[in-house]
């Protein structure tokens, strides 16, 4: 086949910005007689949790802005699929490119395979094996039905073989968000964001928490009790997703600095500095693991075990009470991070664009 005259980038929420940003960048470079085409679905309509990440990363300005919105998953999916098939009908991309495992990854994949169009996924093969997550059914659905799985890892592989995903199909090209952040680094560990703040680098507790399961119900409120107590010997510093500071309002937690959102360089910047990261996250989970810096995460499971692998980050389960231990274990000197995982290198971004332009 020949190499595409159309690409489409599908991307949706914070993390599929950091995710895709080389990706685009790198392809724009080795192919510049191909059309580009960049479609923001807006499932995160906040402009810190969105719209900062394209002017920060330098991403070009997006060709359709869907608006799609908050919402249930099923109103977020529904707007989604009626927004963009017409999108995709209109430019008949060769390739439509998605990331991650967010609404609009689900909604991408549909629509595109209905269409009989070719699908690429960034990120393919992580599985928590958890599927009342709705990442969870995401990422299969996207797996399934890709011409091109892009994968970071060998337990990527592994779980795509045992779905009976054929070889042909997959490419280990590495983890082309650690190239945004190797891109990056001079610019962020020079913010020194904890200087704002009011912290010292190495003695300040980061916290990001937003999903469902921890921040829908009663978990949230003794969460933010035990934060509170261990405050008391650590300073805790939460940029706070605008799902939590709903669930959680006005109330004031003694100890813990609840700020807005911030971007992605200033969020960096702290997580390079903080003595530890607490979080539900996946791509802290990962950009931790990077930089060297111990992470606790708040849930039952992780889609991403090579960083457990690699000795920054310590399972804590879906229980608050559990925040408690953080500071003895630091205090024990429990983590001793090893080496960064293979592909991890800041150009994944040039093997995925070798696959591409060596005709899909």
């Amino acid at each position: 086949m020949t190499p595409p005259r159309r690409i489409a980038y599908v991307l949706g929420a914070r993390p599929n910005f950091v995710k895709m940003a080389p990706v685009v960048a790198t392809l724009r470079r080795r192919l510049p007689a191909v059309r580009h085409i960049l479609i923001h679905t807006g499932q995160h309509y906040d402009r810190m949790m969105s719209d900062v990440f394209v002017d920060e990363l330098e991403l070009p300005e997006p060709d359709y802005r869907l608006d799609i919105g908050s919402g249930s998953h099923a109103q977020q999916t529904a707007r989604a699929l009626e927004r963009l098939e017409p999108v995709l009908e209109r430019e008949r991309p060769d390739l439509v490119v998605v990331p991650g495992d967010v609404n609009s990854t689900l909604a991408s994949a549909l629509v595109t395979v209905k269409l009989g169009l070719r699908l690429a996924h960034v990120e393919a093969g992580l599985r928590s094996f958890d599927r009342t997550m709705p990442e969870e059914i995401n990422r299969i659905v996207a797996d399934e039905f890709s011409d091109l799985l892009f994968v970071h890892c060998d337990e990527a592989v592994a779980n795509l073989k045992k779905e009976g995903i054929s070889d042909e199909r997959v490419h280990f090209v590495g983890n082309t968000m650690i190239d945004t952040l190797v891109a990056t680094e001079e610019r962020f560990r020079s913010a020194r964001a904890y200087e704002r703040i009011g912290v010292d680098p190495g003695a300040f507790l980061l916290v990001t928490l937003h999903r469902p399961a921890l921040v829908d119900g009663p978990l949230i409120e003794e969460t933010m009790g035990r934060l509170v107590a261990l405050a008391r010997n650590l300073p805790v510093v939460f940029p706070i997703h605008p799902r939590t500071r709903r669930r959680l309002g006005p109330r004031a937690w003694p100890g813990v600095r609840m700020i807005d959102p911030i971007g992605y360089l200033d969020f960096l910047s702290l997580e390079a500095e903080a003595r530890a990261v607490l979080t539900d996250s996946g791509g802290v989970q990962e950009e931790t693991t990077y930089l060297r810096v111990p992470c606790f995460t708040l849930r039952d499971n992780t889609e991403r075990p090579v960083t457990i692998r690699a000795g920054t980050n310590t399972l804590l389960g879906l229980a608050p009470a559990s925040i408690d231990a953080i500071l003895p274990m630091l205090d024990a000197g429990k983590h001793a991070p090893q080496t960064r995982p293979s592909g991890w290198d800041g150009h994944a971004s040039d093997r995925l664009a070798d696959v591409i332009c060596e005709g899909l």
